[in-house]
């Protein structure tokens, strides 16, 4: 069916406000926070993005799907997003690449959809009124009355309080070897991490082991690690307190650690340090961030809900006892934190993604800062004193 005639189909939001336009993808009804994303490019990299589960995502750039969908590009094993929202869907697919259109994979693992509605207007909305609930409606759900399909729109839980690491994590440890000099292992707790995060890690020397998010410290220790990883994933920090503790069981042993978005606000919260949503949270691929150590701007991409809340003016003790801790980058759109550095012990984190793919690039040296991290601990570890049993030193 060509995509111009395709069946009516409802956005609804749960303020009531109401957008016609077109099935997309699977049809039927799908639910989830309605949030909207910036990027021009890389829609299959966000499409795959295990951190956008539980979210319905509208694209703000107008014209979707011209270069289909490959093989080579994906960030994880399916599409992740509840539902789908664009205005222009591409009606052939342009790119050498290609291995079939957009439309199709989005049908192929039932994602629900909607084309033809003034994403503009919905984008300011949201922007204006905070993230919300919502739901689309195609196929026979797109007869329900309206009282009926905000009804069910009410009912969806918001995405505060929701824990969702359980839905993307891999049920049993995957491991991918180093590249180049070897490190050592790796522990990568599984919070929705994307295959550019693994190929990064693995191209700096490390020994990947993608650990099921339920793991103990004990499996943790079992692997030998030379540090430990947290990475991004859905939902709110403030529900998963077993990955808080197991993170401030890392911290107590003195293992380098590194987390990104999600394990970014983990680290805050084992840290001390509050979590709190956003009004409609920041997605996209063009986020202007502050280093607050070298003055440098960086592009970055973002896809976070959810924020530490942690002093900006200077090094801060721990209120956990970590030492002191100072946020490290800030978003110069509205000075949220956007990374944390512990100066006392081996740890720090950003809140956007220095894995970025499609891009941008700029943050990819943190990959580095943190292979330097590790050697640096390890090297310190090597050569500091030996303290015998009797308290002298050797």
């Amino acid at each position: 069916m060509s995509l111009l005639t395709r069946d009516r189909a409802v956005l609804v939001l749960e303020d009531g406000t109401v957008h016609t336009g077109r099935a997309y993808g699977a049809e039927g009804t799908t639910l989830g926070e309605v949030v909207f994303a910036t990027g021009m490019t890389g829609y299959q990299e966000t499409l795959t993005d295990p951190s956008y589960a539980g979210q319905i995502v509208l694209q703000t750039a107008p014209h979707i799907g011209n270069t289909g969908m490959n093989d080579e590009d994906p960030e994880s094993r399916r599409i992740w997003v509840s539902g789908y929202i664009v205005r222009d869907p591409s009606r052939v697919v342009s790119n050498w690449r290609a291995d079939g259109s957009l439309d199709d994979a989005l049908a192929a693992d039932g994602v629900v959809g909607i084309s033809g509605i003034d994403t503009r207007a919905v984008t300011r909305h949201i922007r204006s009124a905070g993230s919300m609930r919502g739901g689309i409606f195609s196929g026979e759900a797109a007869a329900l009355s309206a009282e009926e399909q905000l009804r069910i729109v009410r009912e969806t839980p918001e995405m505060a309080g929701r824990n969702l690491s359980a839905d993307v994590s891999v049920s049993a440890a995957e491991v991918t070897a180093a590249r180049g000099e070897r490190i050592g292992n790796l522990a990568v707790l599984d919070l929705g991490v994307k295959q550019a995060t693994v190929d990064n890690l693995a191209d700096r020397g490390f020994e990947v082991h993608v650990l099921p998010q339920d793991v103990t410290i004990e499996q943790v220790r079992a692997i030998d690690p030379v540090a430990v990883f947290y990475s991004n994933g859905p939902g709110d920090p403030a529900a998963s307190d077993q990955h808080v503790e197991l993170l401030r069981a890392v911290l107590d042993e003195r293992l380098p650690f590194f987390g990104i978005c999600f394990g970014n606000q983990l680290l805050g919260r084992a840290l001390g340090f509050g979590t709190y949503k956003l009004p409609f949270g920041h997605r996209g691929i063009n986020q202007p961030v502050l280093d607050r150590e070298t003055g440098r701007v960086e592009i970055t991409a973002h896809n976070h809900g959810f924020a530490v809340d942690a002093p900006l003016d200077g090094a801060t003790d721990s209120p956990h006892g970590y030492g002191r801790v100072e946020v490290s980058h800030i978003g110069l759109n509205d000075n949220v934190v956007e990374g944390l550095r512990a100066l006392d012990i081996p740890a720090f984190s950003v809140q956007y993604h220095p894995e970025a793919a499609a891009g941008p690039h700029d943050a990819n040296y943190l990959f580095d800062r943190f292979r330097d991290l590790v050697l640096s601990h390890r090297d310190s570890q090597t050569t500091a004193p030996h303290r015998t049993t009797d308290g002298d030193t050797n």
